[in-house]
C-alpha cells in the first residue's frame, strides 16, 4: 500500500539559524508565501519564546497563510508552549512541535535529568500543547544516539499522551543511513501504537549523507522528510545544513524512473 510522503519544511526555523542569516518579519513572510506556494504541508516558521521578533514573525505568518499548516518550536517547557500557541492562535490550523533530550549523554549533561523523568516530562508538555491544538509534534533530542529500547519508551509515551507526529532527528549529524532505517524499523518492532502518529526525520549534512539518511528513513516506514531551503551552513562552519527539496526531488524522480 502506497502512502503520502509529507513534507515539512523548517527554512524559517532551523534554516534561519544559519550563519549570517537573519531575517525581517516582511522577508520572513515572503519566503512563508513562497513556501505556500511550493505547496509544503507544513512550514516550521520560528521559536517564539525566544525573542518578541521571532513572535512577531511567527504571528504575521500565522495570519496570513491559507493553504499550509503552519507549525511553531517549544522547548518542553510550559512558557514556551504557552507562548507558541499565542503566537499561533490566529492560524486557521497550526501545529506545537516540542522536543526533548532522550539520548543518555544528554540527559546527564544537559538535562541533569533521568530517562524516567524525561518521560514524564514529555507526557505532560504533550498534553498542555494538546489543549491547544489537535495536532502536536514531539521530536526525541538526539535520537541518533539514543538506545532503541530508550527511544521505543519515550515514543510510545509521547503517542499516548496525544502526539500525532514523532520525530526522530540526526541531531548531530552522527548516523549513516543504514544505522536510520534500523532505528526506524526498530521502533515500528517495538512501539504498540505507533500507528497512531506521523513517523518524521530531520537529517543533518555533516557527513553528506542528509537526503540519504532521509530516503532510507522513508523506506524503512518514516512519512514526513524536513527540509529547508538556501539558508543552510557548510560542512566547513559551525553545522551543516538539514536536506535539501531539490536533492530530495531529483531523487524521487530518480525512483519512480527505475519504478517503470
Amino acid at each position: 500500500m502506497s502512502q503520502q510522503v509529507i513534507i515539512f519544511d523548517t527554512t524559517l526555523r532551523d534554516g534561519e539559524q544559519a550563519l549570517q542569516a537573519s531575517l525581517s518579519v516582511k522577508e520572513k513572510l515572503q519566503i512563508a508565501l513562497a513556501l505556500e506556494r511550493m505547496g509544503v504541508d507544513v512550514m516550521e516558521v520560528g521559536f517564539p519564546v525566544s525573542s518578541p521578533g521571532d513572535f512577531e514573525s511567527v504571528q504575521t505568518i500565522a495570519r496570513t497563510i491559507k493553504n499550509s499548516r503552519v507549525c511553531a518550536l517549544a522547548r518542553c517547557v510550559e512558557k514556551d508552549i504557552d507562548v507558541a500557541a499565542e503566537s499561533l492562535k490566529v492560524a486557521e490550523a497550526f501545529r506545537i512541535h516540542t522536543f526533548i533530550a532522550t539520548s543518555p549523554m544528554h540527559i546527564a549533561t544537559k538535562l541533569r535529568s533521568t530517562l524516567d523523568e524525561v518521560i514524564e516530562r514529555a507526557i505532560y508538555m504533550v498534553k498542555r500543547a494538546r489543549n491547544y491544538t489537535d495536532d502536536v509534534e514531539f521530536s526525541c533530542e538526539d535520537a541518533g544516539r539514543t538506545p532503541i529500547a530508550d527511544l521505543a519508551r519515550v515514543v510510545e509515551a509521547a503517542i499516548n499522551a496525544g502526539a500525532t507526529t514523532i520525530n526522530i532527528p540526526d541531531t548531530v549529524g552522527y548516523t549513516m543511513p543504514f544505522e536510520y532505517a534500523n532505528i526506524i524499523s526498530g521502533l515500528y518492532d517495538r512501539v504498540p501504537n505507533i500507528d497512531k502518529a506521523i513517523i518524521s526525520v530531520h537529517t543533518h549534512d555533516d557527513l553528506g549523507i542528509a537526503v540519504g539518511n532521509a530516503l532510507a528513513a522513508v523506506h524503512a516506514g518514516a512519512r514526513r522528510r524536513r527540509c529547508d531551503e538556501r539558508y543552510r551552513r557548510t560542512r566547513r562552519q559551525l553545522r551543516a545544513g538539514r536536506s535539501d527539496h531539490g536533492d530530495q526531488s531529483a531523487q524521487r524522480h530518480h525512483e519512480r524512473a527505475h519504478q517503470h
